[in-house]
């Protein structure tokens, strides 16, 4: 294990050291954790969208008004040794994983001011529940937007990245540790010249409280990224980032725990309810994307201040790859750091094939260590994503696993599908 953490690590570093361009970028318009809203130009240059021409879009003397959603279907089916079927029940399943009705808007006002509301039914809580929702203004007298609401974090670009955006199925566990929001305020920041962007944030659990993902009484988070090579959102780029939290655990108990990248399969590492009074997160990232072809790391230790059970530390990362067919260049959007969602050139439903994304991925955790048993997995993941229009996809995933727990080591295989459909 400890080989694989070195490998990852050593991955990130050296490739940060690649020449960069010093073009000098173009800054966009952010539109709070969601990215950019953009059309394409000739010559592969963007500019904003400025009418409303679908109709879900409508605007009218106080503000825009654009209304969206989303609905995620999935199967899964497993494949396990004899030692995997001691550690782990496992059986087929077909879920809703989730289903979300959203709206945002520009108001009609001097200073730039945008809002959105999010309500997402969540398919394993069986419940509806807020998901980000607030309104951020423009501050250009410090570089940046101010973000009041529900939202995520800004801890790791995966976990901040739209999730019908994704490349894979899951994010990968590593980061199963960070809670997916947080009620508080955010601080998202750009400087085109130096090409850094950042976010800062801190939050507390007065709204969420009793929700599955509050498990902090406050935390606080920040990311910075320096982007070596970036010129505009579809350009070749760069990006370098690192991550750091600090959370004040609620009623001094936490449990740390993973599904293995496959959401209809039960928890594989579980760390059981201990005693902990307060945690550290630092993670590192690198991206890079030229074209159809995007290179992603990210590591990550989550330091425990849990005397009883000697202050462990959870190791975990992933290195993927991504290659997209029929597609338009991925955007990365350098105000909020984050990437974009995949355009097709020519749907099925316009006589075309769709996109293709071709994607493989190494991702593990280790929850092992102090007095803690937990736990380490590791997961191999090709994947291939259908586009079959800009608001239809189709997923197909298979999965390689080695759980190493109660002093054994079990394989299983993943078989999933997952078909999404968003306006």
């Amino acid at each position: 294990m400890r080989i694989k953490k070195t490998l990852l690590s050593l991955l990130f570093v050296v490739t940060g050291f690649v020449s960069y361009a010093q073009v000098e970028p173009k800054a966009p318009v952010p539109d709070g954790t969601q990215g950019e809203v953009f059309r394409e130009k000739e010559a592969d240059s963007l500019e904003v969208k400025k009418k409303y021409e679908h109709f879900n879009e409508f605007e009218n003397s106080l503000t825009t008004l654009r209304f969206g959603g989303g609905f995620l279907y999935e199967f899964a089916t497993y494949s396990q040794d004899d030692v995997s079927k001691d550690q782990v029940e496992l059986s087929p399943v077909f879920k809703v994983r989730d289903a979300r009705v959203t709206a945002s808007g520009k108001l009609k006002t001097k200073r730039e001011i945008t809002w959105k509301v999010g309500v997402m039914h969540d398919g394993n809580q069986k419940t509806w529940y807020m998901r980000e929702t607030g309104v951020m203004v423009k501050f250009p007298e410090i570089s940046g937007h101010i973000f009041v609401g529900r939202t995520k974090e800004g801890y790791s670009l995966s976990k901040v990245k739209v999730g019908y955006s994704t490349w894979f199925l899951e994010r990968a566990m590593a980061i199963d540790i960070i809670p997916i929001l947080g009620d508080g305020i955010k601080y998202l920041g750009f400087l085109p010249k130096q090409r850094i962007n950042w976010n800062i944030g801190a939050y507390t659990d007065w709204l969420s409280e009793g929700q599955s993902f509050s498990k902090y009484q406050w935390q606080f988070a920040s990311r910075v990224a320096y982007l070596p090579i970036y010129t505009d959102a579809t350009k070749p780029m760069m990006h370098i980032g690192v991550n750091y939290r600090y959370g004040k655990v609620k009623n001094g108990e936490l449990q740390v725990r993973s599904k293995p990248e496959a959401d209809p399969a039960p928890y594989f590492i579980d760390t059981g309810k201990f005693s902990v009074y307060s945690s550290n997160h630092v993670g590192g990232e690198f991206y890079y994307r030229n074209g159809p072809f995007l290179f992603g790391s990210e590591v990550n230790a989550h330091m425990m201040n849990s005397s009883e059970t000697g202050n462990p530390i959870f190791y975990g990362g992933e290195a993927f790859m991504a290659y997209t067919i029929n597609a338009q260049t991925r955007p990365y959007f350098a105000s909020t750091g984050i990437f974009g969602f995949v355009k097709v050139k020519k749907s099925v439903f316009d006589g075309g094939y769709g996109a293709f994304e071709f994607t493989l991925r190494y991702s593990s955790l280790d929850l092992d260590d102090g007095t803690l048993t937990g736990g380490k997995f590791w997961r191999v993941t090709p994947n291939v994503n259908w586009y079959l229009s800009d608001n239809i996809r189709l997923y197909f995933t298979y999965g390689y696993g080695v759980l190493d727990r109660y002093n054994q080591e079990g394989v299983t295989n993943f078989f999933q599908s997952r078909i999404l459909f968003m306006l």
